[in-house]
């Protein structure tokens, strides 16, 4: 028990460290008054290479005539050189991610037990907390449907916040631990409430298992209500996850939520339970925002499997152009995020002359992305 007890000491040492660090937190960004704007472009691993030059590809072409924006390519986030470094992020890619404003990165492979690779951390868990990413934010929007919501999902913290050291303490007992502050959760509540504010949506939903996870959850919830009172003019709900997994799929009701907030975990899964009724996973980008950095990506994996099987080219790149549309909005280039997004919605939802399957049946990703270009008005 004493091995417990030091080990719990040292990793709690280690997030009040992190609350006084959130205190002395450095303003957001304003990349109006910026210079110059550097846009670092990470392949990942799997389809990632492939998707994320697609997006890049799209994104080169709308800032071509910007003379503020720059790209850098930013090799070494494959899971082989992670591997090789025994880092979720080895040093000399950390220094260059953080030469960058944002960075567009595709996905990356976590390693689990039992698939050979050393036990190392997510990149992009690491990636979050290493560039002080808090926030997740996850649009989904299905028009005919009358689905427009939009999920701040909390980044450093919850179950994931030391997800790879857990403890086990004997062959018949593991732990792990779940991290909450009222810090980050009062940081994410606000950055929500202030996108409901600004884009003048009405309604803020908070996600927990507060009945039952009463001392973390509860916290959570609780510092979510103390900032809605702050907005008036905003309604404030909450719901629980397993309930609301439900919700989001009646059809009476779902087209009612529009802004949610969550802990770490609840939002990684609502999320991909959300995409899959806009297109799938692969049609779903989010925003991982800080106050100094961000990084846009894809919210699904590396798909290693349509590698394997020689689909790679048929990977579905609207995620990442999704993932780019954001990119425009939050470095201030929100007219040209909308001409994107609008795209988008032409190819994905209206006109449909060109369908990505995954397979052969469909696009390739490389056809797909003319054909975004094309519909650029």
């Amino acid at each position: 028990m004493d091995k417990l007890f030091a080990h719990i000491e040292k990793l709690m040492t280690e997030q009040q460290q992190r609350v006084e660090n959130m205190k002395g937190q450095e303003p957001p960004v304003n990349y109006d008054k910026l210079d110059k704007i550097v846009i670092g472009i990470c392949g990942g691993d799997g389809i990632g290479p492939m998707i994320t030059e697609h997006a890049a590809r799209v994104l080169k072409q709308i800032l071509k005539d910007d003379t503020r924006v720059s790209f850098k390519e930013i090799d070494g986030l494959t899971i082989e050189y992670r591997a090789e470094c025994g880092k979720a992020i080895p040093d000399d890619v950390l220094a260059e991610l953080k030469t960058c404003d944002v960075i567009l990165k595709g996905p990356t492979t976590t390693p689990r037990a039992g698939d050979g690779w050393p036990n190392i951390e997510s990149a992009n868990v690491a990636m979050r907390k290493e560039l002080d990413l808090y926030a997740n934010v996850r649009p989904v929007k299905v028009p005919s449907d009358g689905i427009d919501w939009i999920f701040f999902r909390e980044n450093t913290e919850g179950a994931y916040a030391v997800g790879s050291r857990g403890y086990n303490v004997s062959d018949d007992i593991a732990v792990d631990f779940t991290i909450t502050t009222t810090q980050g959760s009062e940081r994410i509540a606000r950055l929500a409430f202030e996108h409901a504010k600004k884009t003048g949506r009405t309604r803020v939903t908070a996600v927990t298992k507060a009945n039952v996870v009463k001392t973390t959850d509860g916290k959570f919830l609780n510092i979510c209500k103390n900032i809605a009172a702050e907005y008036p003019g905003i309604s404030f709900d909450d719901w629980y996850i397993d309930i609301m997994t439900a919700k989001l799929l009646d059809v009476k009701r779902r087209r009612d939520f529009q802004v949610m907030v969550l802990p770490n975990l609840y939002g990684d899964i609502l999320t991909d339970e959300a995409a899959e009724l806009q297109g799938g996973v692969g049609t779903a980008g989010s925003a991982n925002i800080g106050n100094r950095w961000a990084m846009f990506e894809a919210i699904h994996g590396s798909a290693p499997r349509m590698v394997e099987d020689g689909r790679a080219q048929y990977a579905d790149p609207c995620s990442m152009l999704r993932a780019s549309v954001m990119l425009l909005e939050h470095i201030g280039y929100a007219d040209k995020a909308k001409t994107l997004e609008k795209a988008l919605d032409y190819c994905m939802f209206e006109d449909k002359r060109l369908v990505i399957t995954g397979r052969g049946t469909g696009a390739t990703g490389e056809e797909f992305c003319q054909y975004v270009l094309e519909s650029l008005k």
